[in-house]
């Protein structure tokens, strides 16, 4: 192996007993730059992009309580082509960071306490948390772009160096909710936002120049939590779930979020250039879902899959106090039963139906990208550890004919979130590869793993060995190289 750059980040964080700060979570602070890796197997010749993850990695004692997505972001890297890889990971630069990294301590506390503890005015719906960048990684328009769930400025990086880029510059004072959509064919992105103040939320159209063309309120009853959006082809979804703020407790500027099962899910659905008067809404049954899959249209309809929860408010993991159980538990795709699912709006009669795809717990799925917002065939979630927000397989599902394949990361390997990569050339939807960093903590290490798409049960194609164990995470994407170079020399 050869490092071309190491560097360590100031940090104040001492060692702890708290669960998702050791073992596979245990927080990284060292950057480094990384080529000629061992390689297990052998890279193919035939995959020519980027593979990014961003993870959770608190540099500063926690002000109060710790949960994971109070975490800082920290991107991981690796660059594909001609054969050949390299790594690199690195701190996302956020305002909030670089104010800690001056004071050298903690300024602001997380999602999980009382806003006053934090010292200085903060970002996102809740109003006084660090916008840490943590959560989710797109790229668009030749440009890493980096967010934050409660919603954020969004951080530019460059995808093959990860150097700060600075701020989108036309990101509203709303901010940007985690989960934008970029759509292939286009070029545009789709993206929307939430707040505490009327109208609640904001959805938005940025060009494949990277300018904002479009945004407009999207308006709900109140103060809500929506985690993800979809698309087809000509329409935008966007939601109002049942699970939110309890409007008493938020008067008394308590953030609790409470889930009303007699209250039905519902979808906005609006033409991608359309505004809230063009909105047609759709009832269905009662859930919460983290995250959308694909969306399409199909006669008169809009088929949507995503991850339907049959417990959206799981009672806390028993042998624990109250509070780190009940984090512990709405973190567990086990505890909030987390399954594979099909909404079908017609758009002429406003019936909606359902189908439940999968009874497994499942989430954190992954599908071609250049088949979004069109019919597609495969998708591929992840299973988790039970009572854990640690990933321990991949199951490949054929939504043609039903069937599924799985793929055990094995013992004590824990994955990250496994985009798909096509190969150079590709010839149908499934010729590529998934790629995923695996945490082995019996090997003390992590990994960067290929996974041939068309037969994930054989297992990785190869293992390329990182420099250092990584922490867990949240989310990660796929850059094609080609496009990447393209945007570049444009």
């Amino acid at each position: 192996m050869t490092i071309t750059d190491k560097k360590k980040v100031q940090h104040s964080l001492k060692p702890s007993a708290h669960p998702y700060l050791n073992g596979a979570w245990t927080p990284n602070f060292t950057e480094y730059t990384a080529t000629e890796m061992t390689v297990i197997g052998e890279i193919p010749h035939d995959i020519d992009g980027v593979y990014l993850r961003n993870t959770e990695n608190p540099v500063h004692e926690a002000i109060g309580h710790y949960h994971p997505f109070d975490g800082d972001g920290m991107l991981h890297a690796m660059s594909f082509k001609d054969g050949k890889a390299e790594y690199r990971n690195r701190f996302i630069r956020t305002k909030g960071f670089n104010a800690e990294q001056e004071a050298g301590r903690a300024l602001w506390t997380g999602i999980a306490n009382d806003p006053t503890l934090s010292e200085r005015p903060g970002w996102g719906a809740q109003g006084h948390v660090k916008d840490s960048s943590s959560t989710d990684v797109v790229v668009h328009a030749g440009k890493v772009l980096s967010t934050f769930w409660q919603c954020g400025e969004g951080y530019q990086l460059d995808p093959h160096t990860l150097a700060p880029l600075g701020t989108v510059g036309w990101a509203p004072a709303e901010g940007i909710s985690a989960h934008p959509k970029v759509d292939e064919r286009s070029g545009e992105m789709l993206f929307f936002n939430y707040s505490k103040q009327p109208p609640y939320q904001h959805y938005g159209v940025v060009d494949r120049n990277n300018q904002l063309v479009h945004y407009t309120p999207v308006p709900l009853p109140g103060p809500r939590l929506p985690h993800d959006m979809a698309f087809s082809e000509n329409y935008s979804i966007l939601v109002d779930l049942p699970l939110y703020w309890d409007p008493e407790l938020l008067e008394q500027g308590r953030h609790h979020a409470r889930y009303y099962a007699d209250q039905p899910s519902r979808f906005g659905i609006l033409p991608r250039y359309g505004t809230a008067d063009d909105v047609q809404w759709f009832e269905a049954s009662a859930t919460y879902v983290l995250h959308w899959m694909n969306a399409y249209e199909e006669g008169d309809e809009i088929v949507l899959d995503g991850y339907f929860q049959d417990n959206p408010d799981p009672e806390p993991l028993p042998g624990l106090p109250k509070t780190v159980g009940k984090m512990m538990a709405n973190l567990d795709i086990h505890s909030f039963q987390s399954k594979l699912h099909r909404w079908r709006f017609n758009l002429k009669t406003g019936e909606v139906q359902e189908q439940r795809l999968d009874e497994r717990a499942l989430e954190f799925g992954t599908f071609n990208q250049q088949y979004a917002g069109r019919k597609s065939r495969y998708l591929y979630s992840v299973w988790g550890e039970p009572n854990w927000f640690l990933f321990s397989g991949i199951v490949k599902h054929d939504l043609e004919t039903g069937e599924s394949f799985s793929l055990p990361f094995g013992e004590q390997r824990f994955g990250s979130e496994a985009p798909f990569a096509p190969r150079v050339n590709a010839k149908d939807e499934d010729d590529g590869y998934l790629v995923s960093f695996i945490t082995d903590m019996k090997e003390d290490r992590s990994e960067c793993v290929l996974i041939d798409a068309k037969d994930i049960e054989a297992g990785p194609v190869c293992r390329i060995i990182l420099p250092h164990r990584i922490c867990s995470g949240t989310h990660a994407t796929w850059a094609d190289g080609a496009s990447l170079r393209k945007e570049k020399n444009s």
